[in-house]
């Protein structure tokens, strides 16, 4: 494989950094908002994965219709680029339902709720804001982390949500098929039935007297495959713009559409068999592959057949018996990780490789939990 972060290995490049290809980014959005585009599919791309306004910019000026944070503090800064945002995380206490409160007041503000307990406690905070905080019930469909388990369970939040107008108001349904790694060939009969239980719960709200004019779901695995969802009205990828370990070796991406890795440097030999690098828990995290969690921390571009064995803290320690050779000390590696996400949280800024030179950008969200 061509390693596209060559360039980006000059010495004015420390170590541990994370590099981000500026080309194969716009490749990825391209590609993604041609296939949305096609399917009269919103994007609403989540922005964890990258925290950094720039990268909102740029998802926006290749069409998307809003963005997604998970925590009201990523709300709060990307509304500086969006004035329509969907925190897609229960805001339950105090301080949180205060602040997605206030910021309503500047800007569209939606949020994900699956509980007549953050339904009130949102409505409180509004209320004595004096804004209004859209609503998406949130469903399960299959991935069994939040999400109420039935049509007439969102019904019941629905018109709890109506209750509580003009403090919220109910803009529709919010699910996320995150339990689907299926190859793509085998994706339809799961994202039919997910299909099937949206269709049921907007007919049933029909029934009701209530509308569901937004639909949200979506993710990277399912992204290509969402027109088989054929009641959401968007979806909310957000690791397709860089592509990781976990898309590559999933095959819902090629290795050459990765846009970010770790350049390291090669800081021990001394142990027959291994490398040592500079990249530990602390840059790489400690995420195994989603489908192939034998493969270790990540792929060494420059030594296909090593695998990153075991990370501490500081140190990423890499296996390379499969290899004709090992690097010397002070050899730089080139390490796409397993889960982009993590990582970019991990980093105050990233290199960014284009034709025009290597510039930085700033993580702006990093470490904004609450």
């Amino acid at each position: 494989m061509v390693n596209p972060f060559e360039p980006a290995k000059a010495e004015l490049v420390s170590t541990p950094s994370l590099v981000v290809d500026v080309p194969i980014v716009q490749a990825n959005l391209k590609r993604l908002h041609d296939y949305a585009n096609a399917h009269q599919i919103h994007v609403r791309p989540h922005t964890k994965t990258h925290k950094s306004q720039l990268f909102a910019r740029m998802q926006l000026d290749y069409g998307a219709s809003g963005l997604t944070t998970a925590k009201v503090g990523e709300a709060e800064v990307m509304a500086q680029e969006s004035s329509d945002i969907l925190i897609a995380y229960p805001v339950v206490d105090p301080e949180r339902c205060r602040r997605a409160a206030e910021l309503a007041k500047h800007c569209t503000v939606r949020v994900a709720l699956d509980s007549r307990q953050g339904i009130d406690a949102l409505a409180e905070y509004a209320r004595a804001i004096g804004s209004t905080v859209g609503v998406l019930v949130d469903i399960n469909v299959g991935t069994n982390r939040t999400g109420v388990a039935s049509p007439r369970d969102a019904l019941a939040l629905a018109k709890r949500v109506e209750q509580q107008s003009p403090a919220l108001r109910l803009d529709g349904i919010f699910f996320y098929p995150g339990h689907i790694w299926n190859p793509t060939q085998e994706q339809v009969n799961p994202l039919q039935a997910i299909d099937a239980t949206l269709a049921s719960t907007i007919e049933l709200w029909g029934t009701n007297g209530l509308a569901a004019p937004i639909v949200s779901g979506g993710s990277t695995p399912t992204a290509y495959q969402s027109h088989w969802v054929r009641s959401q009205t968007e979806i909310r990828p957000g690791t397709y713009l860089f592509n990781d370990m976990n898309t590559a070796r999933a095959g819902f991406c090629e290795r050459s559409q990765c846009a970010a890795a770790l350049v390291c440097t090669v800081v021990s030999n001394a142990v027959p068999g291994k490398a040592v690098v500079d990249a530990g828990t602390k840059t790489l995290t400690s995420d195994r592959n989603v489908m192939h969690p034998e493969s270790g921390h990540g792929h060494v571009i420059e030594y296909p057949e090593a695998k990153v064995v075991r990370l501490s803290e500081e140190h990423g320690e890499i296996d390379f018996k499969d290899c004709e050779s090992i690097p010397r000390v002070g050899e730089r590696l080139t390490i796409i990780p397993n889960h982009i996400c993590p990582c970019m949280n991990l980093q105050q800024a990233v290199y960014l490789q284009s034709p025009e030179g290597l510039t930085t950008a700033s993580i702006d969200t990093r470490g904004m939990l609450t």
